[in-house]
């Protein structure tokens, strides 16, 4: 049975850090590509940043220079690292494992960026 499970989120002030984790199980981790995702309350899913099986990243104009995506395959686990965060990056964050059109999802974690 594959699994996402996320973890890291919280309540954070503007211009603070946070460090989401995503640890998988159940997959061939090194074979797949990795993202994260966001979703906050009446708007639709982005991405936010992914990471390919060979490393290369790619990430979201508004995230760019303030999240850094990294994974680990010895761990099977991909981690999010936001700096510089804003109240625009409130949202729900969900963990995604993708390889050849197969999609996994983690249940999320929230991120809520306020003072």
């Amino acid at each position: 049975q594959v699994q996402l499970v996320e973890s890291g989120g919280g309540l954070v002030q503007p211009g603070g850090s946070l460090r989401l984790s995503c640890v998988s199980s159940g997959l061939i981790f090194r074979l797949y590509a990795m993202g994260w995702y966001r979703q906050a309350p009446g708007k639709q899913r982005e991405l936010v940043a992914s990471i390919a099986s060979d490393g290369s990243t790619t990430y979201a104009a508004s995230v760019k220079g303030r999240f850094t995506i990294s994974r680990d395959n010895t761990k099977s686990s991909v981690d999010l690292q936001m700096n510089s965060l804003k109240p625009e990056d409130t949202a729900v964050y969900y963990c995604n494992a993708n390889w050849v059109g197969f999609e996994q999802w983690g249940q999320g974690t929230q991120v809520t960026v306020s003072s």
